[in-house]
């Protein structure tokens, strides 16, 4: 969802996933707790140390997505949802003193041209508000820019759109005058959310889903590279919208591996909201669409039936993977109706390329939403009352050992992962792994893999191409589930590797373990709770893996803010809101949740 959204606060209380973090080098495998814990903090790079680390809300990012070029492994884009180019919290808006700014987009993006051990943020030109400062008394039409400086996609506002966040990275073949080949190119492909420019009317309804695409990432500013806009195409608007559509929580994949009938071939998936103004009963279809000209056009297929009530819940969270057969896989989490509205893991097949796919099908389960329903959001959390929410960290995250780029040799085993507690309403939640050997038919028992003391979060696995080996990366709590808004909520994110034998992943390892941070300092920009995103990624090559989490390791607490949750909660309306710049201490990093990295390249 939108950073937590422009929207999404005013609209249906839906479920959101995160997936995070993956390898580390073994030498970093080290036997003492706390020199494990300090190499494993500084081998982590600030992947948005561009960022500033104050003020609130232009500190803030979330969200991130990570794609490795399967082409040129050395080649590593990341995103998330970056604030960077937001106007800062000011008094002059004592309802709502840290607001979006209408027209400024927050899809980040970040490349690294050494496996994910470095990362630069270019800077271009667009609609922007970073110089509205910290309290600033002018109206934002004096501090905003139409041609201003901009960490963010370029070429929204130009085309009448602003990019909104929730990232989704891919890389796959170019497209030539003899179809897709690796020796035409490669090309990276964006998907997030868009809205309309204040003064635009590009689509109707609420949010689409749109594609941003570069050729050949090279390092630079000059022409061609990608400090360069116009190395990057205009964005495509791929969802069909009404009125009311609210279209959400995407993600892209293109088919890498060069033995596929359908290489080349671009799959999105998202959940399609309808109805946002009746309310939380909005009624919701998971959607696919696909494009075979390298992302210029697509078709759109509807995967499940619209339904969002206490009967059925449609798939969401989804995830989106080919094989080297050309086999194209989605999974979401919905509800089944015949073993008694319980949740599971479900998966869709297309054997043609997208054309058509089969009958959604249950294939882990059931699982439970963890965490206690919190009534500051309406939303269930972890780590304690105002918290973080965790709506999607039972969703299936997914990946395919499909032999990128050639195909060669690939095992097309298959791993998910997912948080999940026993029960719903559970502040216990687990990490659990479980994989497939026979193309989805059949999946193991799952495995609760986290480190003792570790409450899951979130979590993502990646496996390498070739099949040997599986990273898991997981967000979670150390500390209990917290009653008041005084007590620290630490978050750690933990990687581990297990090693494949005979379609059996075991010999678990943990490869980092990185820096707490309270997430208490990390906020919605309505600040009434916690906001750490969605989800967290990972990906693998056959010699490292990189991924990217969400950090709080820089963020402070805020007293003025833990007072103002907890009056929220006892039915209090504090009035007015705090002003970060002002309410908290002077040069507090309030709200500063970075976005982390680690690669264990060589």
């Amino acid at each position: 969802m939108v950073s937590e959204g422009r929207l999404e606060e005013s609209v249906v209380s839906k479920r959101s996933s995160v997936l995070l973090v993956l390898g580390a080098a073994a030498a970093l495998v080290l036997a003492g707790g706390s020199l494990a814990a300090m190499a494993a903090a500084v081998s982590s790079v600030n992947v948005t140390s561009a960022s500033p680390t104050l003020p609130f809300s232009q500190n803030k990012q979330n969200e991130p997505a990570i794609a490795v070029d399967a082409n040129h492994n050395n080649i590593v884009v990341a995103g998330s949802n970056d604030e960077i180019d937001e106007q800062a919290c000011s008094s002059q808006f004592p309802a709502n003193p840290c607001p979006f700014t209408p027209g400024v987009g927050v899809s980040g993006v970040y490349f690294s041209f050494n496996s994910g051990k470095t990362w630069t943020q270019p800077t271009y030109t667009g609609y922007t508000a970073r110089n509205c400062t910290a309290d600033f008394t002018t109206p934002v039409s004096q501090c905003a820019q139409t041609e201003g400086h901009i960490g963010t996609l370029p070429w929204y506002e130009e085309n009448g759109l602003v990019s909104d966040g929730d990232p989704g990275l891919a890389f796959g073949p170019a497209p030539g005058p003899n179809g897709f080949k690796w020796s035409n190119g490669d090309r990276l492909y964006y998907s997030n959310l868009t809205s309309n420019f204040p003064t635009g009317s590009s689509f109707r309804g609420f949010e689409a889903i749109a594609v941003s695409r570069m050729d050949n990432p090279t390092p630079g500013t000059s022409t061609g590279t990608i400090g360069d806009r116009t190395s990057w195409m205009p964005p495509v608007v791929v969802s069909r919208q009404s009125n009311t559509t609210f279209s959400d929580k995407s993600q892209i994949w293109a088919d890498n591996a060069a033995s596929s009938p359908f290489f080349g071939n671009v799959y999105l998936c998202w959940a399609m909201f309808q109805g946002q103004e009746k309310g939380k009963a909005a009624p919701a279809a998971l959607q696919v669409a696909v494009s075979s000209d390298g992302g210029s056009t697509w078709t759109q297929h509807q995967i499940s039936a619209a339904a969002n009530n206490g009967q059925r819940n449609p798939p969401d969270g989804c995830t989106i993977r080919t094989d080297s057969l050309g086999n194209a896989y989605v999974f979401g989490i919905g509800t089944v109706q015949s073993a008694g509205g319980q949740s599971f893991e479900l998966m869709s097949v297309s054997h043609d390329g997208g054309s058509t796919w089969s009958a959604q099908t249950p294939v882990v389960g059931p699982v439970h939403q963890p965490g206690i329903l919190d009534n500051a959001q309406g939303r269930a959390t972890i780590d304690g009352v105002a918290g973080a929410r965790s709506d999607l960290a039972p969703a299936p995250s997914v990946d395919i050992a499909n032999g990128a780029p050639t195909g060669n040799g690939a095992t097309n085993h298959m791993v998910m992962s997912f948080v999940s507690s026993t029960v719903d309403g559970n502040e216990h939640p687990h990490v659990n792994f479980t994989e497939s050997s026979n193309h989805g038919v059949s999946w193991t028992t799952p495995q609760q893999i986290e480190t003792s003391g570790d409450r899951g979060f979130y979590t993502a696995p990646a496996i390498s191409p070739n099949g040997n080996t599986v990273y898991v990366v997981y967000n979670a709590f150390t500390t209990a589930y917290q009653t008041n808004t005084r007590s620290p909520r630490e978050l750690v994110g933990v990687v581990k590797r297990g090693t494949v034998s005979s379609g059996v992943t075991g010999s678990w390892t943990t490869l980092n373990r990185g820096a707490s941070g309270d997430a208490r300092g990390s906020s919605a920009n309505s600040q009434v709770a916690e906001f750490l995103g969605d989800y967290v990624y990972a990906a693998a090559t056959n010699t490292f893996g990189v991924a990217v989490w969400n950090d709080t390791r820089n963020a402070q607490d805020c007293r003025a803010v833990d007072t103002y949750r907890e009056n929220l909660l006892q039915g209090i309306t504090p009035n007015p809101k705090p002003d970060p710049p002002t309410s908290c201490p002077a040069n507090s990093t309030f709200g500063n949740s970075d976005i982390y990295s680690f690669s264990s390249a060589p």
